[in-house]
């Protein structure tokens, strides 16, 4: 059986020849003999198997014979196993013993609820049963009752006062506190009218009357006591008292505080043969005198003779309801003591602070007494109103007067009209006497100089000394309360007079240049004020009280109105220059009536501006503002007229001719400004051209209208021109405007530029 597993070597199976040239490759008669020759071994090959296996047939049969013993016994042992797992997972016993057991569970949970759903269903039907009794307790008169079955049943079905409800509980238990809602709003209801009935107001009689024995829809003999404990368990006793509080507050408290028509108070008693069925507060006329004069003790024994009926023929003395009616009450009262009777005893002088002290005392005896009827609460601070005040009368009184300061300061500010006579409308001298006696011309104190301000500033400045008169004299709280008072009071003129002034303050008049004098004063008065009063302030206001910040702001104020107005002044100025249509063909009587117009019209503004500013603003600030003015108007006219690039003769003159006109008008406007600048200079030497440097300019613009190109450029070269403010390009521009394209106008400008 090994030889036919050798392997064929194919070398053999050929000739030898054939095996010279291992290379070369096989031809066609070679393959046909490799074939038959490999058929043949494969033919032998099987031989010889079949051969081995008829040989050996016993021993194969004997191999598979086992083979299938091996298997069958194998397969007889799994199912054995098979069998045995079977056995060990099946057990009857164990499985009926848990199935019971799940029968028993499932049983025994079945029977837990089915008694709790009955002990849930018992409780349905208690708390329906007592619903039902409560509700037949209130038609029974049976209130006191009623009110503890209706207070047990909301601890039983947990009412609250938001409308949650839990997703887990049954739907009965809204359906149950919907029907306690609808049974407590009819007890309320019931509790309610018997209080309505109970304390009613006569108006005929002008009496209170409080009734004991009460009858409601055939509900008899309800006590009054009964009503209030009913309202107490149910917990609306406040909400039940609420009526009767406004009604005591509305018809006994207020005309016990009117001192107009005052009155006072009887008590009546009208038993029976057995019990007090009625108590009565009758509110008469009263003539004593002590009520007229506001007397805190008089108005104070009134008003707790009112809370003595009210403790004991209402409250019946109950400590937790007198209180309750306390805080629905006392605030008002509080209020109403303070607003109609401490406020208005407050001292109107510093120096009858002490007679309040009395007044005091009364305050603080009459919540001790308040308090031991326990009225208002003895550890809450918030009762204590009427003694805070009355022990703060130094800040009221301050408070006080620091409103009637502030209202006089608005006053005088409203009130005054900002009008100059005639007469002070001309310059003041320094050594002018009438100057000094005039009260609107007043002294800068730092600046050595005089000007005219508005009553309203000098009124508003002595209500300011007279206010820090009183801080020097004061007590520490109410001095802070001055202090604060006057720079309230200075800084009113910043929030009334602009607004008061708005449609002034748009236009060119008196009102803005007194509103700069004004600011201006008051930005002086005010740093002077600490060296004035500090030292005399009390010690703890020293570090503390000052004005130099307030300064600035009015500075500020006074410079920002000046500024506007010179730029409305410059507008308008601007606005009667346009009409000149920059003075061209002024050599035409059309164009030249047109510029001299707006000349006029210019000359006219200025004069007014004149008229106005002079006599009232200080000199250095009339002397700026108006050169301010002015170099903005002759700046314009200067460039106008330069920027014209072609001039005739006749032109040239019509031009010089305007503005030597425009120069002699404001002649008197010049002269006093060159006379202010010549008292400023100790040589006496103005040099107002150098505060104007366009009039320089426009002055010798006139010169040059007239004068031949050689003289003009002689002009140029000695620094003449230059000086007078023009640039090489104007000068040039102006040559070529005036003369002729020509050898002498070309050197005369190569001249003027390589000068340059």
């Amino acid at each position: 059986m090994d030889a036919l597993l050798d392997s064929i070597n194919v070398r053999e199976l050929l000739s030898a020849q054939d095996l010279s040239d291992p290379t070369a490759p096989l031809s066609a008669p070679d393959l046909r003999l490799l074939i038959q020759r490999l058929d043949s071994h494969s033919l032998k090959i099987k031989s010889k198997v079949q051969s081995y296996l008829l040989s050996h047939h016993h021993d194969f049969a004997d191999l598979f014979s086992l083979c299938n013993d091996a298997v069958s016994r194998s397969q007889t042992i799994s199912d054995d196993v098979a069998h045995l797992l079977a056995s060990l997972s099946d057990r009857p016993v164990e499985a009926e013993i848990g199935q019971i057991m799940k029968q028993m569970s499932s049983a025994t949970k079945e029977a837990r609820e089915k008694r709790e759903l009955l002990e849930l269903v018992g409780a349905i039907l208690e708390i329906s049963e007592k619903l039902k009794a409560a509700r037949e307790a209130v038609r029974s008169g049976r209130l006191r009752f009623a009110a503890e079955q209706v207070r047990e049943l909301k601890n039983a079905l947990r009412v609250c006062g938001d409308d949650v409800v839990d997703e887990g509980e049954p739907v009965v238990y809204g359906l149950l506190r919907k029907e306690w809602s609808d049974c407590f709003d009819e007890i309320q209801e019931v509790l309610m009218r018997f209080m309505d009935n109970a304390v009613r107001f006569e108006g005929e009689t002008n009496r209170i009357r409080v009734k004991y024995v009460l009858s409601i829809d055939g509900n008899d003999g309800i006590e009054l006591k009964t009503v209030l404990e009913a309202l107490d368990v149910v917990g609306v006793l406040n909400y039940g008292l609420a009526k009767v509080a406004d009604l005591i507050i509305k018809h006994v408290i207020s005309p016990a505080l009117n001192f107009g028509a005052p009155v006072s108070f009887v008590t009546e008693i009208n038993p029976d043969s057995q019990a007090m069925t009625e108590g009565i507060l009758k509110i008469v006329p009263s003539n004593d005198p002590k009520i007229e004069k506001m007397d805190g003790e008089a108005i104070y024994s009134r008003i707790i003779e009112v809370i003595k009926f009210i403790n004991k023929y209402i409250c019946f003395q109950e400590g937790s309801w007198s209180r309750c009616f306390g805080r629905l009450t006392w605030p008002r009262i509080s209020e109403l003591i303070i607003s109609k009777f401490l406020s208005k005893v407050v001292p109107q002088d510093a120096s009858k602070l002490a007679d309040f002290l009395k007044i005091i005392n009364c305050t603080s005896e009459f919540e001790t007494a308040l308090r031991e009827m326990k009225f208002i609460s003895v550890s809450e601070n918030k009762d204590n109103q009427l003694s805070s005040f009355a022990e703060n009368v130094e800040v009221h009184f301050a408070s006080k007067k620091k409103t009637e300061i502030l209202g006089r300061a608005r006053n005088l500010l409203l009130q005054c009209d900002f009008a100059i006579s005639q007469e002070n409308t001309r310059r003041k001298g320094k050594h002018d006497g009438a100057a000094a006696n005039n009260p609107e011309d007043v002294d800068l104190l730092f600046l050595s100089e005089r000007c005219v301000v508005s009553k309203a500033a000098i009124q508003l400045m002595k209500l300011v000394h007279e206010t820090l008169k009183d801080v020097c004299l004061s007590s520490p709280r109410v001095a802070l309360e001055f202090y604060r008072a006057a720079r309230d009071a200075l800084l009113l003129y910043e929030v009334v007079i602009p607004v008061k002034l708005e449609r002034q303050l748009g236009g060119i008049n008196q009102v803005p240049v007194l509103m700069h004098n004004d600011c201006l004063y008051l930005s002086q008065e005010v740093l002077g004020l600490a060296f004035e009063y500090r030292s005399d302030f009390p010690t703890s206001m020293k570090e503390h009280a000052v004005f130099v910040d307030m300064a600035p702001r009015f500075h500020l104020m006074a410079e920002e109105i000046l500024q506007r107005q010179i730029q409305l002044v410059v507008r308008s100025l601007r606005e009667a220059l346009d009409g000149a249509d920059g003075f061209q063909n002024t050599h035409q009587m059309q164009q030249f009536q047109s510029a001299k117009f707006s000349i006029d019209q210019v000359v006219f503004i200025l004069e007014k501006v004149h008229i106005i500013w002079e006599p009232l603003l200080l000199p250095s600030t009339y002397k700026k503002s108006m050169c301010t003015v002015l170099e903005s108007f002759f700046s314009r006219i200067t460039k106008d007229i330069l920027l014209l690039d072609d001039m005739a003769a006749e032109e040239t003159l019509e031009l010089q001719r305007l503005i030597h006109l425009m120069l002699e008008n404001l002649t008197s406007l010049l002269e006093s400004l060159a006379a202010l600048q010549i008292e400023k200079s100790q040589e006496g030497m103005t040099y107002l051209d150098d505060l104007i440097p366009s009039l320089r300019k426009i002055r010798k613009l006139a010169e040059l209208l007239d004068m031949p190109l050689k003289a003009i450029t002689n002009a140029w070269e000695t620094g003449e021109l230059l000086n007078s403010g023009f640039t090489s390009s104007e000068v040039e521009d102006f040559i070529k405007a005036i003369f002729q394209d020509s050898p002498l106008r070309k050197d005369c400008l190569w001249r003027i530029h390589g000068n340059f």
